[in-house]
């Protein structure tokens, strides 16, 4: 494992919010998350709990898959929450003003090989695996240094 690669066994839904969580805390506006894995591996149930954590007042946070963007004001700042499975193109993409928003808001993208050329640098990326029925794998990984002291309470 490199110096920017973490790995997480979660054993359970409630333990992927708690690493949810503990990222949410870290973060501020221009911080990008790229969310990978199948269908049903976790992505937006990761996405959600960090949302929530962040929220002042506590709302619903579903999926953006018709949306394709959910924002919310948080204690940390704007999120942008998108998915972008159902997209085709970048320009799509830049319609959406989600280029703007890598500088101006923290980002939680699902389904981020979309992004092509597009794609943020700096950007922190999770692959989430199922390894169960309720477990699942984390992999984080990033090249800016800026991830580190964001990740510390991941490392055991």
């Amino acid at each position: 494992m490199s110096d920017h690669t973490i790995s997480l066994d979660l054993r359970n839904a409630e333990e992927t919010s708690q690493a949810a969580r503990a990222l949410g805390a870290a973060l501020t506006v221009g911080d990008t998350i790229l969310l990978t894995g199948d269908v049903g591996a976790g992505k937006t149930h990761f996405a959600r709990s960090l949302i929530q954590s962040l929220l002042t007042t506590p709302e619903d946070v579903p999926s953006p898959t018709f949306t394709l963007v959910q924002t919310y004001d948080t204690s940390a700042g704007t999120i942008w929450h998108a998915d972008l499975y159902r997209l085709t193109s970048t320009f799509e993409i830049e319609e959406l003003g989600l280029s703007d928003a890598f500088q101006d808001a923290i980002c939680l993208v699902e389904w981020p090989d979309r992004l092509g050329e597009l794609k943020p640098e700096g950007a922190l990326e999770i692959a989430l695996e199922t390894a169960g029925d309720d477990s699942r794998v984390l992999t984080a990984s990033w090249d800016a240094d800026k991830w580190m002291p964001k990740l510390k309470s991941w490392r055991k």
